[in-house]
């Protein structure tokens, strides 16, 4: 069995799914691109996962010779092979191409998180159509799109609703961090690719110095994912003269860093959803390269590019993009969630309804829909 995931939600998904399908296939090789947690269950990454980790249109374009021969290498690779099957974990850019080869050469192929079609690039249905045998999909609307246009597949919840306890435990998380109970803690999460660093940082560290210099004791945690990115992020810190800002960096711990939190700010993406899951108010922000935003403003058929407005389908809470995220702004809306008690009531309670709605027996429900390609193709 073959998989590619391309960035470290790829792979936290991923290990969900190998978590209810390692069981039934003990012996199985299972190998391609991936991260530590699929590692966890007996998973080989051919290549190092964070050679896929690029965003934006030109971002990709500069590091498209380097991603291109590795999907060249594993498609021979695979063709040779034969796998049972082929699981392309999101990462749409590098998997469809990937998958339409394998599917062509008689392979079945799996796609674990839908693109993101209902939100822009609706005419990619017709490529997936190519690609794919079989679509696992983690909202609840997807499932009927896929089905209209003659694609099996199935809804099998989002892996985080089953990861992310309904009630988190604030007390716990603070007590791992070594943070007071009594503390008013604002976390901070930029991304986890360099270039979500490289665009997101200072923007996020100005807000954070506006935040302090209304209230002193206010604790900013940032969560890094690892020391590369936290190498990095220091360097963009020192550069933009923001080393002044009393911020606490923690190695990994995200999920700790988001429960110990009064409020977030989070680049837009499946940390967002995270957010929600933890039942936390948040401010979504993104910056990107800018002429990759020039060219991706037009094509969205939605006014929300973050997950939980975009389930909620309202702004349930706000987002900055681009030139509006501004740290005066972003620093306001935090401000407002941190002491406005009624306002964290209501988006409380639109997050519980959100995670029930997410909330499914993910591992077994994907790894049997897994079984049942394999089994079809025999």
């Amino acid at each position: 069995m073959a998989m590619v995931a391309g960035e470290t939600s790829g792979d936290l998904l991923a290990g969900r799914l190998l978590s209810g399908l390692r069981p039934q296939l003990p012996d199985a090789l299972m190998h391609g691109i991936g991260g530590p947690h699929m590692m966890e269950h007996g998973f080989v990454s051919d290549w190092p996962m964070d050679k896929l980790s690029v965003r934006g249109i030109f971002e990709v374009l500069m590091h498209y010779r380097e991603i291109s021969g590795i999907r060249k290498q594993l498609c021979q690779r695979l063709l040779d092979e034969k796998p049972d099957v082929f699981i392309g974990v999101d990462a749409p850019d590098f998997n469809l191409d990937l998958e339409i080869r394998l599917k062509q050469a008689g392979i079945p192929t799996i796609h674990y998180i839908s693109p993101s079609i209902w939100a822009w690039r609706g005419g990619r249905i017709n490529k997936i159509a190519q690609a794919v045998s079989h679509m696992l999909v983690v909202f609840p609307f997807e499932e009927e799109i896929y089905r209209k246009a003659g694609i099996p597949a199935t809804y099998v919840g989002h892996p985080l609703a089953q990861v992310i306890p309904m009630e988190p435990d604030m007390a716990a998380a603070r007590n791992e961090l070594g943070i007071a109970q009594d503390a008013t803690v604002v976390a901070m999460l930029p991304g986890s690719r360099i270039s979500e660093i490289k665009y997101n940082t200072e923007a996020f560290i100005a807000t954070a110095k506006i935040l302090c210099e209304r209230d002193p004791q206010l604790q900013i945690l940032v969560p890094m994912v690892g020391e590369k990115q936290r190498a990095y992020y220091i360097k963009l810190v020192v550069a933009a003269r923001l080393d002044g800002v009393p911020v606490l960096l923690v190695n990994g711990k995200s999920h700790t860093v988001i429960a110990a939190a009064n409020v977030v700010l989070v680049a837009s993406g499946t940390a967002s959803l995270e957010v929600a899951l933890f039942k936390k108010p948040m401010v979504i922000a993104y910056k990107m390269m800018e002429a990759s935003w020039q060219i991706l403003k037009h094509m969205g058929y939605q006014p929300w590019i973050g997950l939980p407005n975009i389930l909620a389908e309202e702004f349930v809470v706000p987002e900055f993009l681009q030139s509006a995220a501004m740290p005066e702004a972003m620093a306001n809306a935090l401000w407002q969630q941190l002491n406005d008690l009624s306002l964290q009531s209501r988006l409380r309670q639109r997050f519980v309804d959100m995670h029930h709605s997410l909330l499914r027996d993910t591992a077994t429900i994907s790894a049997q829909a897994v079984l049942n390609v394999i089994a079809a193709a025999r």
